[in-house]
């Protein structure tokens, strides 16, 4: 493999994550979390983010140690290293920051049974290179940490009338309650997976007439 096609599948495995194999909005995964603590774009962001750390160190080392992991124990060390940076996260947010650790609350913990995580073990970092399995996670847990955040942003400023704590409107507006509470993320999910399938249904449709 030369160079520029190395450079071509590093980028690949970068972007999927982004769009065409976007964790939420495509394989439908870590569902748990995008309902319950998008709220607010803060939780979102704090969620997306906790959640890159851990998919990120436990691909490293999962390629690190693939060779050595025997594969009748492999899933029950996928998830001992995951657990292992989930409990980072736990205690660093509970350190730093108080606040929004109390809002995550038990979600934290189980960022450990998130699909999303465990399956990237299994599907890719068990069997790429360290490289390309620090690509595949950046780009899935930026795909993931942006539908998030379409789901957090949205919810905040219909159902509180600010965007990050920021106050967005004047005393006169009506906050939509409904969205900060659990039916607004089944609604606000609902309509973005609604359009997120009405563009790539459409966009196979004009490739078909192109050809």
């Amino acid at each position: 493999m030369n160079e520029i096609e190395e450079k071509s599948k590093a980028a690949q495995e970068f972007l999927k994550g982004l769009w065409k194999e976007n964790p939420i909005f495509v394989s439908v995964l870590g569902m748990c979390p995008a309902l319950a603590v998008t709220n607010t774009a803060i939780n979102s962001l704090a969620m997306g983010l906790a959640t890159t750390f851990v998919l990120l160190c436990s691909s490293i080392l999962v390629s690190l140690l693939k060779s050595i992991i025997p594969k009748q124990v492999r899933i029950t060390a996928y998830i001992i290293i995951i657990a292992t940076f989930v409990t980072v996260v736990d205690f660093g947010l509970a350190a730093f920051t108080p606040a929004i650790h109390k809002e995550l609350g038990a979600f934290i913990a189980l960022i450990v049974v998130n699909c999303l995580i465990l399956g990237r073990q299994e599907a890719f970092a068990s069997k790429n290179s360290v490289g390309l399995s620090i690509l595949d996670a950046l780009g899935m847990s930026v795909g993931f940490t942006f539908a998030m955040l379409c789901i957090g942003m949205p919810r905040e400023i219909l159902g509180s009338g600010s965007l990050f704590n920021i106050p967005l409107f004047g005393d006169s507006f009506e906050p939509w309650v409904v969205m900060i509470l659990p039916p607004g993320g089944f609604f606000m999910l609902g309509f973005l997976l609604l359009g997120f399938n009405w563009y790539a249904q459409r966009k196979k449709v004009l490739k078909v007439k192109s050809t």
